[in-house]
């Protein structure tokens, strides 16, 4: 049975809902619902990640699932899609997903033991020094199952909205060079976390997938070099367990004159003002699972693909990040 896996970073989704958690119906929140709902349309995933999504209050009177749900019968009418959502944001732009219900079922399943949690603190030795340090995701990650109508398990989900590298306030060069450090150790802290987590899954002969916003590439810049590491390359394991190393579903991006290619997002560099390219969303999958392809859908790029480029102003002007789909087969019954 194949299965359409895709992630969207859809850009500060609860500001397309009212304080009650209803679509909003006028103006340019309506605007970007109808061409968000067109392009998630035309992507017509089983199982659609999202980073960003709407809110999900503590006391549990608002959820991120519930208004995705109530957002999916509005712009899409006569889809059956589901909503599930995790641990609550201590912030906002909430990790949460929708999948098809009449195909799938998707639990939240998060590891309950006290110190494993994602959302509690975790050490980390981010520095290889022998010494770890405290860290805490800002964004707790969403940890699911995939199963079939079943309930035979098909993989592990993990969504990710990892630390941003951005620095936004006014700062001199020894500053800015002080806390793009902190930064990147953060992301490196957050992502050997979801790391470990893999691992324990893979231990217990299950499959697993990452996928979200890591803010991070491959190869990407100099604070990769200078620590040797990205957090990409972190969440794709340990060549010494080569059987536990994951997989992009996307080919390993190329560098040229305006950043990588393929490309998910850009950003305007802080010195020179440039616009660069950047591959900042992943799917990555353990070796179990057998992707039959992944593309960004990124109609600058896709030029070829009608389906891309049926909806090539909603895919510009809906989000500032491109979404990613893959296409699963798997012998577990659905």
């Amino acid at each position: 049975m194949k299965l359409k896996i895709g992630v969207y970073n859809v850009e500060w989704m609860r500001d397309l809902f009212d304080t009650d958690g209803n679509p909003k119906m006028s103006g340019k929140e309506l605007t970007r619902s109808q061409q968000l709902a067109e392009v998630i349309q035309a992507m017509d995933p089983d199982f659609l990640g999202i980073v960003e999504g709407p809110n999900t209050l503590v006391d549990g009177s608002k959820t991120a699932s519930a208004q995705l749900e109530i957002w999916t019968q509005t712009f899409i009418p006569g889809s059956n899609y589901k909503g599930v959502h995790g641990f609550p944001s201590p912030g906002q732009q909430e990790l949460c997903a929708i999948y098809k219900a009449d195909k799938i079922n998707v639990l939240f399943t998060p590891e309950t033991k006290a110190g494993k949690r994602f959302d509690e603190p975790f050490l980390q030795d981010t520095t290889n020094r022998l010494i770890k340090e405290q860290y805490k995701h800002y964004r707790p990650p969403l940890e699911l199952s995939i199963l079939g109508l079943d309930d035979t398990l098909i993989t592990r989900v993990i969504i990710a909205h990892t630390k941003s590298k951005g620095i936004f306030d006014m700062v001199d060069y020894a500053r800015f060079e002080q806390i793009s450090a902190r930064d990147r150790l953060k992301l490196f802290a957050e992502c050997m976390s979801i790391r470990e987590r893999c691992d324990e899954y893979m231990e217990k002969d299950q499959q697993v997938m990452v996928m979200g916003d890591i803010n991070d590439g491959f190869e990407l810049d100099f604070y990769e070099n200078k620590f040797s590491k990205s957090a990409v390359e972190i969440l794709l394991g340990d060549l010494w367990k080569p059987e536990f190393v994951l997989k992009s579903v996307l080919p390993k991006p190329k560098l040229n004159s305006y950043g990588y290619t393929p490309n998910s997002s850009r950003y305007t560099d802080r010195i020179t003002g440039d616009q660069v390219n950047v591959l900042i969303d992943h799917i990555l999958a353990s070796q179990g699972i057998n992707v039959l392809n992944g593309t960004v859908w990124n109609p600058y790029l896709e030029k070829d693909n009608g389906t891309i480029q049926g909806v090539r102003n909603s895919l510009i002007r809906g989000a500032d990040h491109f979404p990613i789909l893959c296409e699963i087969e798997t012998a577990t019954p659905i």
